[in-house]
């Protein structure tokens, strides 16, 4: 399985809109089963002081943890840039993950980049700040990190990416993912 992952909380995002084209661009190329996690569209009660206790994971985050995470050989992180790095609702996310089934979780398992950004850098600073962090999970980064810069000059008023350079490289890493 592979969970292609809309790294952000916030309502209607971009993220989302490019995370439901990867789905698509890897569903070409598969039958392997793909699932989307937008982080905006999951409870967020997971947040709070004894969140790390070992008995402290909510049963929401649970049993996004069991769906999402711990199945999947595979997982596309699309992040948008914020503050130049990666959303914090993401960090959050990991380490309340990395609460139960660690190893399970993480280690091992493989992943693609897809940052976005409305500026010029395509979330190069916060994928690498995510690279970071992903490796000492355990993880296994692809090396074709794919930045996307001025994302808003690709999409049309719909949300879809109309853009045909951007839909071939997107394309091109789900291809290098799946042969990953």
């Amino acid at each position: 399985m592979i969970t292609v992952i809309s790294a952000t909380n916030r309502k209607n995002s971009e993220a989302l809109d490019f995370a439901r084209f990867y789905i698509q661009a890897l569903q070409v190329q598969t039958k392997e089963e793909v699932k989307l996690l937008a982080l905006e569209q999951v409870a967020h009660d997971w947040f709070h002081p004894d969140m790390y206790a070992k008995n402290g994971q909510t049963p929401s985050l649970a049993a996004i943890q069991n769906e999402y995470m711990l199945p999947a050989a595979k997982f596309v992180f699309v992040i948008p840039e914020y503050n130049g790095s990666f959303p914090g609702v993401l960090k959050l996310f990991l380490d309340a993950c990395s609460v139960r089934a660690y190893n399970e979780t993480f280690k091992g398992k493989k992943v693609a980049l897809l940052g976005i950004a409305t500026g010029r850098a395509g979330n190069l600073r916060g994928m690498d700040h995510l690279t970071g962090i992903l490796h000492f999970l355990g993880m296994i980064v692809l090396p074709n990190k794919l930045p996307i810069s001025s994302i808003e000059k690709l999409k049309n008023s719909d949300g879809d990416i109309v853009d045909p350079h951007t839909r071939e490289a997107i394309e091109q890493q789900a291809e290098e993912l799946l042969h990953f």
